[in-house]
């Protein structure tokens, strides 16, 4: 009885935002969302406080730093993601799983600058999105290994060939979304046949380590400098 007591007085409620700060908040997000869909992660932050009729003071207290913010507005994106990966990993199909989760990724770039900003460059992240990140690798490594189980992913495919596709549809999506705006799925399903089984050639070049990933993600961040925030 008693330790159920000082469990309860220990539990602190999460103190609601007043109305105003609330609104204030919303506003915010809401021309954040905008910003960063269009312009991608160097959006002006000044620009999106004038936006939402707040002086530059009150995005600060509300977001201290430019990943705050986008990770608030990435959250439900980086959700989206980890639940096709959740349903195309359990698919009888494996193929139809790999090409699904593919798909919703490159889609998701392909509609939100910051998100392709995000996934194609390495960025700094918090608890939270860590966890989202480690969890969407795992299913992807998953959802290949069932399709090579199957047969009908080529063996020689590592996760580290996934990057290809990423950074391949950053720059399509940024040199078309004003043209051809669905140019990419065209890019994607040439690379999806080049991945099938049937028809593989042995390829002349080894794949990617982990760390060469890291070392092209850190050289793509640098290039991106602009976008981050400095502090």
């Amino acid at each position: 009885m008693s330790h159920h007591h000082a469990s309860s007085a220990r539990e602190t409620p999460v103190k609601p935002l007043r109305r105003d700060a609330q609104r204030n908040r919303d506003a915010i997000v809401a021309a954040a969302r905008t910003a960063f869909c269009e312009q991608g992660l160097g959006a002006s932050l000044e620009g999106i406080a004038r936006e939402a009729g707040v002086a530059i003071g009150t995005l600060y207290r509300h977001f201290p730093t430019r990943l705050d913010l986008v990770e608030t507005l990435c959250t439900a994106k980086y959700t989206e993601l980890l639940a096709t990966a959740e349903e195309a990993a359990a698919m009888d199909d494996a193929w139809e799983g790999f090409c699904r989760y593919l798909e919703k990724l490159c889609k998701l770039q392909a509609c939100d600058r910051a998100f392709n900003d995000l996934v194609s460059a390495r960025l700094p992240l918090h608890a939270a999105g860590r966890g989202m990140f480690e969890r969407t690798k795992e299913l992807c490594n998953q959802i290949m290994r069932n399709a090579q189980e199957q047969g009908v992913l080529r063996g020689d495919v590592t996760a580290q060939d996934i990057a290809f596709v990423i950074w391949s549809q950053a720059g399509i999506i940024q040199a078309t979304h004003t043209i051809a705006p669905q140019a990419w799925r065209r890019h994607l399903h040439l690379m999806l046949d080049a991945f099938r089984t049937e028809g593989a050639h042995e390829l002349p070049e080894p794949p990617l380590t982990s760390q060469q990933v890291d070392q092209t993600l850190i050289t793509l961040e640098c290039a991106k400098e602009d976008c981050r925030e400095q502090s």
